[in-house]
């Protein structure tokens, strides 16, 4: 790739997540590689396991053992899951500096930083250090003013209408 630009993908809607995956599986079909890491998620989803099963150029990457939503744990919890993401955070600084992929995926990375398990700061840093080369593609609602000042591309999932307002839950190979 000539030039890699930084792209956000946030909103209260649906889809975050799922453009992302779809954004990686058009980039291999043009036989680039591609990173994933997933903040906040460790629950098995339909978009992972469908990577398992097609692409061998993109890699999925989880540190965070499995719990509750964040909202449910307790500050013990809290405090490993912070551990885990830092973790993560360090990993995702090791494949900027050695150039491991084109596109580099940060699922819920927003959601990282509303929880102040990252600094706004942190992922400044990765941006800024981003190769040329590289695409960064960032998720999550509540985009802080300055990656958004930063972000070559933003795009909002808008929630219009939604069935979970109706009481309908989460469901496999749709929501997740």
């Amino acid at each position: 790739m000539e030039r890699g630009y930084v792209q956000v993908y946030t909103g209260n809607g649906k889809g975050k997540t799922t453009a992302a995956f779809g954004l990686a599986i058009r980039a291999v079909g043009d036989g680039m590689k591609v990173y994933i890491v997933q903040f906040l998620k460790t629950s098995p989803t339909g978009e992972v396991e469908a990577i398992k099963k097609l692409a061998d150029n993109i890699k999925v990457f989880r540190f965070e053992k499995k719990r509750g939503f964040f909202w449910t744990l307790n500050d013990e919890e809290k405090t490993e899951l912070k551990k885990e993401v830092q973790k993560a955070y360090e990993f995702v600084q090791q494949v900027i500096e050695n150039e491991k992929c084109d596109i580099l995926i940060l699922d819920e990375i927003m959601g990282a930083i509303t929880n102040k398990l990252l600094t706004e700061t942190q992922v400044l840093e990765l941006i800024e250090k981003k190769p040329l080369t590289m695409e960064l593609v960032l998720t999550g609602r509540n985009v802080p003013e300055a990656i958004a000042k930063k972000a070559d591309l933003i795009t909002e999932m808008k929630d219009i209408k939604h069935y979970m307002n109706e009481g309908v839950t989460a469901r496999k190979g749709v929501e997740y």
